[in-house]
């Protein structure tokens, strides 16, 4: 069984899913796409020498006959229009973060899917598909170093762009981190807090960089997130549990260990899209597995609100200095 898949926004990541869908993975073929710039659709569609229909708007390709499920790559004020038109459609749709840009907007798709009566949305939180993060989730769950107790954790990137403003900080870099966080731990937040270090020579006027994210969970574990922006050396991800009998940590990405030049090293990496370029390849073969199969997996619509709900409240501590409850709403059964 091959699943008829359309992609709306053929951007550079819209694309590299097409391209490790048509090139890598087994069971999808990508039969649709669309773009608000319709050159750059049908430029993709010529790259990757794709057998697919450029369709004027998303909504068109949604309702096609021969699309059987919907990959959201789009801008993200969009994805929400897409994903509750996907789920009208009673079609399988893939969507990137965010899954929508507020957390009301997200709660609209959680209802529209139990509504639905099936899971039909996956959202984009390729983390949870990190080898090293499934290793360390193993080793929590096994209880292999007790009760989680504290965390630390760091996100790191060489440098951003000069539109990158404090709030993403939150909304674009830590998402991830509040979401596989949340995961590892099986844990809900309670509260919020953001101090800010002294700032880094190589920030922007108006970044705020670094900025340490404190977060308590329902459960009691303090978590404190480092988010550099400009750290300069590479793209770094950390994540250390301390527990009652032990320490568990993210395995460093696999690199060969140099002896040169009087000096043992190994390179660090730069870019994010080779960190998690096999997480990429596995979360999206699952996808496509999910909808063999007529149930979809992974990180859920639930998932997706409950990470944008602990953002907004990451962001308003941003801007009060205070510690930020969190409040969300309650867990359908739907989502077990």
């Amino acid at each position: 069984m091959t699943i008829r898949i359309g992609v709306i926004g053929t951007g550079a990541i819209g694309e590299d899913h097409a391209r490790r869908i048509t090139q890598t993975l087994s069971g999808g073929k990508i039969v649709a796409v669309n773009d608000v710039n319709q050159d750059q659709a049908r430029a993709v569609v010529d790259r990757l020498g794709l057998d697919a229909k450029v369709y004027e708007s998303g909504h068109e390709l949604i309702q096609a006959d021969d699309v059987d499920a919907v990959l959201v790559c789009s801008w993200g004020p969009t994805h929400e229009e897409f994903v509750l038109a996907a789920i009208e459609a009673g079609k399988y749709v893939f969507c990137e973060k965010p899954l929508a840009t507020t957390a009301e907007g997200c709660l609209r798709i959680v209802e529209a899917e139990v509504k639905a009566g099936k899971r039909l949305v996956q959202v984009g939180f390729m983390r949870r598909y990190d080898k090293g993060y499934q290793q360390l989730k193993q080793a929590l769950d096994n209880n292999e170093i007790g009760a989680p107790l504290m965390m630390h954790c760091a996100h790191r990137n060489p440098t951003v762009p000069d539109r990158y403003v404090t709030e993403m900080a939150i909304v674009d870099t830590a998402i991830h981190e509040l979401d596989v966080l949340r995961w590892l731990l099986n844990d809900d937040y309670k509260s919020m807090q953001v101090v800010y270090p002294k700032g880094t020579k190589n920030r922007f006027e108006h970044l705020a960089d670094p900025q340490i994210l404190l977060i308590e969970t329902l459960g009691g574990v303090r978590i404190d997130l480092e988010i550099f922006v400009n750290c300069q050396y590479g793209y770094d991800i950390q994540c250390q549990v301390v527990g009652e009998s032990g320490i568990a940590s993210l395995p460093e990405p696999q690199s060969l260990l140099m002896r040169k030049d009087t000096k043992l090293y190994t390179n660090v990496l730069v870019d994010w899209k080779d960190r998690f370029i096999e997480s990429y390849d596995i979360e999206l073969q699952d996808f496509i597995r999910g909808c063999e199969q007529d149930t979809v997996g992974g990180p859920s619509a639930w998932d997706g609100y409950a990470a944008a709900v602990a953002a907004d409240s990451a962001v308003k501590a941003q801007q009060s200095g205070a510690i930020e409850s969190v409040e969300m709403a309650g867990r359908p059964a739907f989502y077990g």
